[in-house]
């Protein structure tokens, strides 16, 4: 599954301590998240979308063969 949360973090000038703060994860989950190499939760995928005020399939993108 790929994401856009480092672009989303970008466009609004967010922090990835700043985005795990508001979420109430680590640094390191957030990092992990962007890299591909932790799927959050569903809760957690809703927390980061209300951050960013789009929806979870604006953030996530589900690939052929996941």
């Amino acid at each position: 599954m790929r994401n856009k949360i480092r672009v989303f973090r970008a466009m609004k000038n967010i922090t990835q301590e700043e985005l795990a703060k508001k979420v109430g994860v680590s640094r390191q989950t957030i990092n992990y998240i962007e890299k591909g190499k932790y799927t959050p939760s569903v809760l957690l995928a809703l927390k980061i979308a209300r951050v960013f005020g789009c929806k979870v399939e604006e953030l996530f993108i589900l690939e052929e063969g996941d």
